[in-house]
């Protein structure tokens, strides 16, 4: 098959050529030029119930062989993160059974990993007390850190329906970050990514949050690693990262403008915790080895087809972005169906989809354009779309 006919939402048709597939080249070490973590999708056992409401079925040898392709690009894995589908269909014991298996492959193959510790096993849509939310932190920081794995310390749904004061929010914070045996990195996730942590850090005023998780940093500066803020905005990040104390990194989590933001303005740059990179993998691997011998201008070559096809995936509602980072999984042959825990692979739509394999075949990340065109066709055939 040499091109596949894809549809627009205005009900045309388009002939798209399918791309030569690029050898990439393997690094199978870390990278040194930034810290770069790809957040993880898992892959569902096709014989459980995964659909809404139900507990995660998850292929742990496929999902496992998903983090081996990551780290086999320099890459290390952000474990049980949203790109998880944490809060949309991986419960607490998935995700601790995932943070367990995925930490001792890591070790197995020199491998960084970073994985979430939240309050995602207390009870859905009620008020817990501040100190019950702390506690369910500890429980999960406690797992983390057995596991052998580096702390991310989530954003949480039951933080954000307790609190009533930017105190409460440092209180619970400083509680843990007392309490934890190495450096951690704390997530805080905007309201694009999920509704329900609107308000965090006690204001609607994104200054003011800033200004209070700031004090937070600069306070136990010790016990933080880096930060990742994922408001999907460039400006923001940049301010933040100048203000961040000396020693404490800022892990881009801005899906729409990172290769600017790692590449640096000359003082600063961002390091990498990204759900894009789980997609464009070898791409951005290829990106950071040239940065890493100061070739700038290859690094922006090997980003900039990567760009608008993550600004696809993360279009909004941006919180579905976890479908296209599945889909890409998929067309390239990394998983043998197109399902989700949740049933969340019905979130996006196929026109959308249309569009994402479009960007693939540009970029040239798809290892086998003809099984990713008769994977794209099935799609399309499903959902009764006829040219």
């Amino acid at each position: 098959m040499s091109s596949i006919r894809l549809p627009a939402a205005d009900g045309t048709w388009r002939a798209v050529e399918l791309a030569e597939p690029r050898a990439w080249a393997p690094h199978p070490t870390p990278h040194t030029s930034r810290i770069a973590f790809a957040a993880a999708h898992v892959i569902t056992d096709p014989y459980a119930d995964n659909v809404p409401g139900a507990a995660a079925g998850v292929d742990w040898e496929a999902t496992l062989a998903f983090r081996r392709h990551l780290f086999s690009h320099g890459l290390g894995v952000a474990e049980a993160m949203d790109t998880a589908q944490r809060n949309m269909g991986l419960d607490w014991p998935a995700a601790a059974e995932l943070i367990t298996r995925s930490a001792a492959q890591a070790r197995e193959h020199g491998a960084r990993i970073a994985s979430g510790a939240g309050t995602d096993h207390l009870a859905t849509g009620v008020v817990v007390p501040l100190e019950q939310v702390t506690q369910a932190y500890l429980e999960q920081v406690a797992h983390v850190e057995a596991a052998g794995s580096q702390v991310i310390v989530m954003a949480s749904r039951h933080l954000a329906a307790a609190a009533r004061s930017a105190e409460d929010y440092l209180g619970v914070y400083a509680t843990i970050l007392g309490q934890v045996a190495e450096p951690v990195v704390l997530h805080w996730l905007g309201e694009v990514f999920d509704p329900n942590l609107a308000g965090y850090w006690g204001s609607d005023d994104v200054t003011v949050a800033t200004e209070t998780f700031l004090g937070l940093v600069r306070e136990h500066a010790d016990k933080v690693d880096g930060v990742k803020v994922s408001l999907l905005s460039a400006e923001h990040e940049l301010g933040l990262r100048a203000a961040l104390p000396e020693g404490v990194r800022l892990y881009t989590g801005d899906d729409f403008n990172y290769p600017e933001l790692i590449e640096g303005d000359g003082t600063h740059h961002s390091d990498a915790l990204l759900g894009a990179f789980a997609a464009i993998a070898p791409a951005a691997s290829a990106a950071l080895t040239a940065l890493e011998t100061g070739d700038v201008e290859t690094y922006r070559a090997e980003m900039e087809p990567t760009l608008e096809l993550s600004r696809t995936v993360f279009e909004a509602p941006t919180f579905h972005y976890k479908t296209g980072i599945a889909f890409i999984s998929w067309l390239s042959g990394l998983q043998e169906g197109f399902a989700m825990v949740g049933g969340l692979q019905s979130a996006r739509s196929p026109i959308h989809l249309a569009r994402v394999f479009e960007l693939a075949n540009h970029a040239r990340l798809l290892p086998d354009p003809d099984l990713a065109a008769r994977r794209m066709q099935l799609v399309l055939d499903l959902a009764g779309l006829r040219p």
